[in-house]
């Protein structure tokens, strides 16, 4: 009942930020819209075909790293429980050993359904790149995901032993502290390690629409970039990144090749409204009104599954425990919150078509962003609900079609 009421309340704080921290005006009112009228046959059943094999290994996937928590927070198997015990002589130390371990065995543990996934992706001629950069790139997301997951581990091992009972209010703290930090370094730190960056020359005529678009929007972009994304995939795209000094705009070389000037700038009128939203502070800001209640439940899940297992709450032997509940509770709200994220995304296209009136543009860039990701431009209900972060192909293009017929609401 305890780990019941916890959950029902983390979920219900995380839909009230949702509402909270919803954009408004309310985005335009997407019209009906059919797929086969924009989409061919053999895209929509494309898509649908990858796009569902692709959840099944996400599905697959999730449950190999649920399986090594719960075996790890059980201690089991006999080794793993001999390395806790052995940890918890130096606590401390210990426990950024477990993180880092756990880490490390989840990651190995899952390699085999990101193999399969990213193979999946070459032969339907979205991924371009090959299998050795592939795993190369796995090894560093491996050796990153250890480093932070020692230094979370340490770290909340060093909370539980002062604050038994309350280490989840500045856990809640630190929790938001370091998304920022993470946020504001990746671009210039992360990112880097797995693309080529590059800036846009003065004379190049995106970068003067980009800041064209961007005076008239009247916002700051920070930094235009263009990232040789064609190495690893023929997806068009383009996104925001990071805060502060290191905000910046990038965009695939992919789309800057194969789109026209008003496909160009629909996407980078998009990108223009979340900068205008201040939509990375939004999303920290959800993660500091969801986390208190997140880390509650987790540490409502976590002590009785350690104490179960032999472990003091606290112990390095602990730490399985606690990372389950996190998992657990990341899952969870980060369902609720794929809610703010399709209305944010709405909202930045609401933006694109109010500052550049070219909704035909926007409905092709919409076909050929679809196409070369091969997406399925109509999922099912349940699995847009549960995972998607962005409105489907047809909402964006039935956004498009009211804004040219003037039908807002």
């Amino acid at each position: 009942m305890r780990v019941g009421a916890a959950a029902v309340g983390m979920l219900l704080v995380a839909e009230a930020a949702v509402w909270l921290l919803r954009p408004r005006p309310a985005p335009i009112a997407a019209a009906p819209v059919a797929e086969r009228d924009y989409f061919t046959a053999s895209e929509i059943d494309r898509g649908r075909d990858f796009s569902s094999g692709q959840l099944w290994l996400y599905i697959g996937g999730l449950g190999v790293e649920l399986v090594v928590l719960v075996a790890a927070a059980a201690g089991r198997p006999v080794s793993v429980r001999a390395a806790l015990a052995r940890a918890g002589r130096r606590p401390l130390l210990g426990a950024a050993a477990a993180g880092a371990g756990l880490s490390i065995a989840v990651a190995v543990a899952s390699l085999p359904v990101g193999l399969a996934a990213h193979d999946r992706a070459v032969d339907f001629g979205l991924s371009t790149q090959s299998t050795a950069s592939w795993l190369g790139d796995a090894g560093k997301s491996v050796a990153i995901g250890g480093v932070l997951a020692a230094a979370g581990g340490a770290l909340l091992l060093a909370l539980v032993r002062r604050l038994p009972r309350a280490w989840w209010i500045p856990g809640s703290v630190f929790a938001v502290a370091i998304a920022a930090a993470l946020t504001w370094l990746a671009p210039v730190v992360l990112a880097p390690l797995f693309n080529r960056f590059e800036t846009l020359p003065r004379k190049s005529p995106a970068r003067a629409e980009v800041l064209g678009l961007a005076r008239r929007a009247g916002v700051d972009v920070g930094g235009v970039y263009r990232v040789e994304a064609s190495r690893k995939a023929r997806a068009l795209n383009a996104y925001v990144d990071g805060i502060g000094s290191t905000r910046r705009i990038v965009l695939y070389d992919t789309l800057l090749s194969d789109t026209d000037r008003a496909q160009l700038s629909s996407v980078v009128a998009h990108e223009l409204g979340h900068v205008k939203h201040d939509d990375i502070l939004r999303g920290l800001a959800f993660v500091a009104l969801a986390a208190p209640l997140g880390l509650l439940f987790a540490r409502t899940v976590a002590e009785p599954l350690a104490r179960r297992a032999g472990f003091v709450p606290g112990s390095p032997g602990s730490l399985p425990a606690y990372a389950l509940g996190i998992t657990l509770a990341a899952l969870a709200i980060g369902i609720v919150g794929n809610q703010l994220s399709r209305r944010v995304e709405a909202s930045a296209d609401t933006f694109a078509l109010d500052l550049t009136h070219h909704p035909r543009a926007f409905v092709e860039l919409q076909r050929k962003l679809t196409v070369s990701a091969v997406g399925d431009p109509d999922p099912p209900a349940v699995a847009h609900f549960l995972l998607g972060t962005h409105p489907t192909a047809v909402e964006r293009i039935g956004a498009a079609l009211a804004y040219e017929h003037g039908a807002r609401g």
